[in-house]
């Protein structure tokens, strides 16, 4: 059944060409290549100020690239933004409505999408939030907001996932369920991105690791190969690994 699940996404879900973006005189992206392949989760990182949320941001069609290429399933970002209605967006922090109830979010959300696509409601179910729904956001836990965002993420089995800090809140129940919603999807053929500063957690989900480092991509390809050129068996000594020979 995966395999007749997984023919139905394309190889490369995301392609970087040369990709560049500045702000001013600040020069965020630098002649980005990657690419990001369906039935994958990969490991967005890198420290602070590295271009990650620039990078999302393009993949997401929110910010314009200045330059090079950028393709989601391979039709350049931009140029449709129906493309967006395939991809699982999940933000750091969500801002809701406030004034509204997290039914009315979901019930608005569905609208948009005309009911077009079969929906999950799982992860609704697991973070026991059909009781929570009918609160307004505004007075829900922070914990209770990030298990809204997650179950939105997935609710339309979008066949790319960018999740930003996703466990970010979540006590470790919830965050091993979302860490096994991730694995299932990946299982049934999305590509999953995830940046995350907690590198323990990405050790358990990526099969791929994309590190940037000021704008560039000094390391793309499966973990193990990572771990392979660093000599180095933990995520976090094979990064700060390739960081010291940068520096050389």
């Amino acid at each position: 059944m995966t395999a007749v699940i997984r023919a139905a996404f394309p190889r490369v879900a995301i392609s970087a060409v040369g990709v560049t973006k500045r702000f001013g005189r600040l020069e965020v992206l630098r002649g980005v290549n990657l690419e990001i392949g369906s039935g994958r989760v990969t490991a967005l990182i890198g420290p602070n100020a590295a271009g990650k949320s620039t990078l999302i941001k393009s993949m997401l069609g929110l910010v314009r690239v200045d330059g090079g290429t950028l393709a989601v399933d391979g039709a350049p970002v931009g140029d449709d933004p129906s493309y967006g209605a395939g991809i699982g967006y999940m933000p750091q922090a969500a801002r809701f409505p406030e004034n509204l109830t997290g039914r009315e979010i979901v019930r608005m959300l569905r609208d948009l999408r005309a009911h077009r696509v079969p929906e999950d409601d799982e992860l609704f179910g697991l973070f026991a939030l059909p009781d929570e729904l009918d609160k307004p956001v505004r007075s829900l836990s922070g914990g209770t907001r990030q298990k809204l965002n997650a179950a939105i993420a997935f609710m339309f089995q979008p066949r790319l996932l960018i999740l930003d800090e996703p466990t970010a809140g979540l006590d470790p129940i919830a965050a091993g369920i979302l860490k096994a919603k991730v694995q299932r999807a990946r299982q049934g053929g999305a590509a999953v991105v995830i940046s995350s500063h907690i590198l323990s957690e990405l050790e358990e989900l990526a099969d791929d690791v994309v590190l940037l480092l000021e704008g560039r991509v000094e390391f793309s390809g499966p973990l193990r190969r990572l771990y392979e050129t660093t000599a180095e068996q933990r995520l976090e000594r094979a990064v700060a690994a390739v960081m010291r020979r940068r520096s050389v």
